[in-house]
């Protein structure tokens, strides 16, 4: 009775709260406006072709800033900071090297492990006071102050301080190894004044106030990426905790909304609680001790961003839509996140897709299919013509407008895998999207699309590799010019030829299942499905009532095409090749043979050992084209291999038949 209820409270919940479903404005296109027009340096974001080779794993940053007067006019952009790295070596060392932008930062000294150091091409290389082997953990203490410049990763402004580092930016406020393939937790204290909020990733393990300055300790539990670790804070800030109920087993985990005066953030509190509770029953438990958002001021562009466990988001941008998005990454981007910009699909498709998906929570399938439908339209109209995921973003990050292109990584994102949906079925899509985000080999983790693949071969039992391989690393996408003809044969048998063809010259051939809707003249109609793996494939379908009309993918599953479908009334009367078919075959006593004749006239159809030698005649008389089903007895046939032969006007054909005497 207990996990009745609980499906009742997860199928009702949403109706009972938002009727006919949540005000719409898509999240991605907030999320993808803010990070694409994100003003940031980037002469420090392209060293990569030739970028050291990660030879160590960063397992904790430690740090401290003392931020009291940039909370003051003129709001100073320079602090100074201390950060103790933890690493463990992961092959014999004597220098490492992070990420420090030497326009941002400044380094003063280093202790503990690290014995001098030079900062140069925003390369921070240290030297340590000894050679370390593989396995061994070593603490470096850097110590290093911000310039008093605006560079887009570190803001200060009327009271505001916040951080904002998609895609490498953490780089601007303090040294790190600035990939997302090296998720390290974070331990943060910020030194402030009195009435300011400051909060961070993880949970608040402390605020110290001491006159008027308060010391913020936060401490995170889980690893991250480094682009997703933050700060945010204000004078006069606005907080309301809410805890969020697992009804898996009653514990409680806090969700902290931080807004400004004049802002009602009460419609995204209540979709987040009970989305939460939808995307638990999808990928499994939420992942973090703490969740939260935080709306910033004007410098922080239109939009929002997924920053572990505390989202940012533009101010008073408290819009349920964008709010779903975000909180989804906290799966698909943050808990699992890309290894490479590569693998950002894995972030962004996934976010953009969780919309839909929560649409069709909201208010049916049918929303769902707007949306994805929307999406692929305005893809289509918009296209820019690259990949989703080119080899090379792995080594070189392009231009933030190129990777968070809107149409490309974020709504062509979503309708891949709205078509893996298509492809693999509903039941075996959410279990793969249950078993990836609950796979202790990818959880809190970065991965690669290659990995997700391999996910979905496993689980449904077959290799899917192509289709991420066509999807995500080929651009554009299938524009058909399908052709079909109907044949009426007599005795109630008719055919349909369809031909798939793909003309466009601007992609390889995509390779997908393909499903035809055929409508009769009694007003009946069947859906059909078959596998398209070639260009100019030919199906031939059969039927034994009068089809009139063939609707190419019937329900848009594959959205990303383009083209049309004809009936060639110019075939309709041609012939095919005749064709005949044994089943069973070994055959014990009794077997049919599916004859398919295209011309009338003399038919024989005879049985002969393996000599040649005729041994029985089925069948030799005058015979309409047609379709036939003749009966075969082969209990006087001894246990051997015969051949049955076909003959008419113009046609001969020999099968083997094996009898296996039984």
């Amino acid at each position: 009775m207990k996990k009745l209820m609980s499906f009742f409270f997860f199928i009702i919940f949403p109706v009972l709260i938002f009727g006919q479903g949540l005000p719409h404005k898509q999240g991605a296109e907030w999320c993808s406006y803010k990070k694409s027009h994100a003003i940031r340096k980037r002469s420090n974001m392209t060293k990569n072709i030739n970028y050291p080779l990660h030879q160590f794993d960063v397992l904790n940053y430690k740090l401290s800033f003392d931020l009291y007067h940039c909370y003051y006019p003129p709001y100073p952009h320079d602090y100074t900071a201390v950060n103790i790295v933890r690493i463990k070596i992961d092959s014999t060392l004597s220098s490492i090297q992070l990420d420090a932008d030497n326009s941002s930062l400044v380094i003063t000294s280093i202790e503990n492990s690290g014995f001098s150091f030079s900062h140069s091409n925003n390369i921070l290389t240290i030297n340590l006071d000894r050679v370390y082997n593989p396995g061994e953990m070593l603490e470096i203490g850097i110590h290093y102050r911000h310039n008093n410049i605006e560079d887009g990763g570190f803001y200060a402004r009327d009271g505001f301080v916040f951080t904002d580092a998609e895609p490498e930016g953490a780089r601007l406020w303090f040294p790190c190894w600035d990939k997302p393939s090296d998720k390290a937790t974070l331990d943060l204290t910020a030194r402030v004044p009195g009435d300011v909020l400051l909060g961070s990733n993880g949970r608040l393990a402390d605020s110290l106030k001491t006159g008027d300055t308060i010391y913020y300790h936060w401490i995170s539990r889980d690893p991250m990426a480094t682009y997703l670790m933050t700060m945010t804070s204000k004078k006069g800030y606005l907080l309301k905790i809410r805890n969020w109920i697992n009804h898996e087993d009653g514990s409680l985990t806090p969700f902290r909304y931080y807004y400004n005066q004049g802002e009602n953030s009460q419609l995204v509190q209540n979709v987040i609680d009970t989305i939460a509770d939808y995307f638990q029953l999808l990928f499994g438990t939420h992942p973090f001790e703490k969740n939260g958002f935080a709306t910033l001021n004007d410098e922080f562009v239109w939009g929002g961003m997924e920053n572990q466990t505390l989202t940012s988001l533009c101010n008073n941008c408290w819009d349920p839509y964008t709010a779903i998005h975000e909180f989804a990454h906290q799966w698909f981007g943050d808990m699992i996140t890309c290894s490479t910009w590569a693998d950002l699909w894995l972030n962004e498709g996934f976010a953009t897709y969780m919309e839909a998906i929560a649409d069709e929570w909201y208010s049916g399938h049918g929303a769902y299919m707007d949306d994805i439908k929307t999406n692929a339209r305005k893809y289509r109209e918009n296209n820019p013509g690259w990949a989703i995921s080119p080899d090379s973003w792995a080594v070189q990050v392009p231009s933030n407008d190129t990777l968070f292109s809107y149409y490309i990584t974020y709504l062509k994102g979503s309708c891949v895998l709205h078509m893996l949906r298509y492809t693999v079925g509903d039941s075996l899509f959410f279990n793969t999207l249950h078993s990836y985000a609950t796979d202790t080999s990818f959880r809190f983790k970065s991965v690669q699309i290659s990995d997700f693949a391999n996910k979905v071969s496993s689980v449904c039992g077959e290799n899917y590799h192509w289709f991420f391989d066509e999807w995500l690393k080929q651009p554009n996408h299938p524009v058909y010019n399908n052709i079909y003809c109907i044949t009426n044969y007599g005795n109630n048998f008719w055919q349909i030829d369809f031909t798939a063809k793909q003309i466009q010259t601007n992609a390889p051939f995509f390779s997908m299942p393909l499903e035809f809707k055929v409508r009769f003249s009694d007003n009946s109609d069947t859906l059909l499905r078959v596998m398209n793996n070639q260009n100019n494939q030919i199906f031939n379908l059969y039927f034994d009532k009068q089809p009139v009309e063939l609707t190419f993918d019937p329900d848009s599953n594959i959205v990303l095409k383009e083209g049309y479908t004809t009936l060639d009334i110019s075939h309709r009367d041609r012939e095919i090749n005749n064709s005949m078919e044994i089943y069973p075959n070994p055959v014990k006593d009794f077997a049919n043979i599916n004859l398919f004749l295209a011309e009338s006239g003399n038919t024989r159809l005879s049985v002969h050992d393996i000599s040649g030698q005729e041994i029985m005649v089925i069948k030799n008389e005058y015979v309409t084209k047609g379709k036939y089903r003749v009966p075969l007895r082969t209990e006087n046939l001894s246990k051997g291999i015969y051949f049955l032969r076909l003959e008419t006007v113009n046609y001969i054909k020999t099968l083997k038949l094996v009898a296996t005497g039984e």
